[in-house]
């Protein structure tokens, strides 16, 4: 299992990840919509993505946002979409794609990188948890929709 930071020459192979990870989350398939999202994230630099890959396909992803945090006035990175395709599960690719992630944001001189996930996710509250990610004993995240 290899991790690379993706390119805009890897939409092709990203894409119907993308979407897989968005159909997972119970939105419609969109896979112009999909390409479209990510192309304008990657030119204008607002993402960083990193793919998995296994003899040569793209198996997984995640993507990172900068952002900021105020109280430690320094810059952090938000884990806002970790994806492996079902058949490439259990391999290692979702804890090499949080490495590669995590690797990113100390080189960046990022304080933390934060993410989110579903209450029922446990598979991937799990995975988290193995690679050192912890509940936060500080904040409670509260959102409008």
């Amino acid at each position: 299992m290899t991790t690379r930071r993706a390119t805009l020459d890897d939409l092709p192979a990203l894409v119907p990840l993308f979407d897989g990870y968005r159909v997972f989350y119970r939105q419609p398939s969109d896979r112009a919509g999909s390409e479209a999202f990510l192309r304008e994230r990657l030119e204008r630099g607002e993402a960083v993505v990193f793919l998995a890959e296994h003899d040569g396909q793209a198996v997984g992803f995640t993507l990172l946002y900068p952002s900021f945090s105020s109280v430690r006035m320094a810059p952090i990175w938000v884990l806002n979409d970790l994806f492996v395709a079902e058949s490439s599960r259990r391999t290692g690719a979702g804890r090499a794609l949080l490495d590669a992630a995590h690797a990113h944001a100390r080189t960046t001189g990022a304080v933390v990188v934060v993410l989110a996930t579903g209450h029922a996710n446990t598979t991937a509250q799990r995975l988290y948890e193995a690679t050192g990610f912890e509940k936060d004993p500080v904040y409670t995240y509260i959102r409008k929709v």
